[in-house]
């Protein structure tokens, strides 16, 4: 494929030695399909970023590591490309590691081959698991810091995290779920992906701790391990639903909402209430179908903007700041939505 990067600079932005890309770009074999895919997104990725950034500046080489659904990802990887014009005094180049679900000895030897092969910092998003904290821990021994996105890792010597306050989060779906529902009966339904996530965990239990303060009444009813794929999140509602007829409502923590509506209409039952998290492509339409109640979201561009900033004053790029505070959290209807969202 014709390009105008030098070797060197695809072999950085793969991760790969110079040897291995030279070997791929001249059909010379002996390299796996899966690494020739990796030098042939590394060169896609720097004609993304090529586009939108002038090389000027000292250059930063981060590392975005994320476990999480492809929706979610794909608006990340649109959020941070969207704000490489704005990271001045900087210029900001990432490579993308992303998978949706898989044993955690994955996630873990990704981070440990960035420790070995250097970078100037690591934006995560991944499970609090020993695994994870020790995988961290190596980074920050290498010298390399490492801002948590979405979902925190306190235990770990990360240097910041980026994002709203979960357990305000959880607490504000309960409020608007106790004043859409008024006094109609019904089960609510919450939906994590993961129990591994402390997002996630901290959204439920904000969420259950408002509602016994303000509706203790109100039976709730938890699914989890969906992993926000619609493959696995339909079995699990429908089989809920099968067994509490009484449910009538749904907090959507983790995702996989197209599935859990399906799950709804096939066996004609009504989701009075539905309220989610993340203005993702999925989300999105089902606000504009006002299939969704609402959407509780959180300025991703301005997250990745400031997860950038973090790393860039680690490494004196930029003056020091004070402490980072929670992202804003946004009740989105779809009467509000914002115009920028496709």
């Amino acid at each position: 494929m014709g390009h105008p990067f030098p070797i060197r600079e695809i072999a950085r932005q793969a991760g790969l030695s110079e040897a291995t890309v030279d070997r791929v770009l001249n059909g010379r074999g002996g390299v796996r399909e899966s690494t020739a895919r990796e030098v042939h997104q590394a060169i896609a990725d720097l004609d993304r970023q090529r586009t939108q950034v002038r090389l000027v500046g000292r250059t930063f080489m981060i590392d975005i590591v994320m476990q999480a659904p492809e929706r979610f990802s794909t608006a990340v990887r649109a959020a941070l490309e969207a704000e490489l014009p704005a990271l001045h005094p900087a210029v900001v180049r990432s490579r993308f590691h992303f998978r949706e679900t898989g044993p955690v000895e994955e996630l873990t030897r990704t981070l440990e081959r960035i420790a070995r092969r250097g970078s100037q910092g690591v934006i995560l998003k991944a499970p609090d698991v020993p695994e994870v904290t020790a995988a961290v821990t190596g980074l920050a021994e290498a010298g390399i810091p490492v801002v948590t996105l979405v979902t925190d890792l306190p235990s770990t010597p990360r240097l910041a995290y980026v994002g709203i306050d979960n357990r305000a989060a959880g607490a504000t779906a309960a409020y608007l779920m106790g004043q859409w529902l008024g006094d109609r009966p019904g089960h609510v339904l919450t939906s994590l992906s993961s129990g591994f996530f402390r997002n996630e965990e901290e959204r439920e239990m904000g969420f259950r701790s408002a509602m016994r303060a303000r509706h203790p009444e109100r039976t709730l009813v938890e699914l989890a391990e969906g992993q926000g794929l619609d493959a696995t999140q339909y079995d699990l509602v429908r089989a809920a639903l099968e067994r509490d007829p009484e449910i009538r409502a749904v907090y959507s923590i983790g995702g996989g909402n197209i599935a859990t509506l399906r799950a709804f209409e096939d066996l004609g039952r009504e989701c009075a209430v539905f309220v989610a998290h993340d203005l993702d492509h999925d989300n999105t339409r089902l606000l504009r179908e006002q299939r969704l109640s609402a959407v509780l979201h959180h300025d991703l561009r301005q997250d990745m903007r400031e997860a950038c900033h973090i790393v860039m004053r680690a490494h004196g790029a930029l003056p020091p700041a004070g402490p980072t505070l929670p992202s804003a959290i946004q009740v989105v209807t779809p009467y509000n939505m914002p115009t920028s969202i496709g």
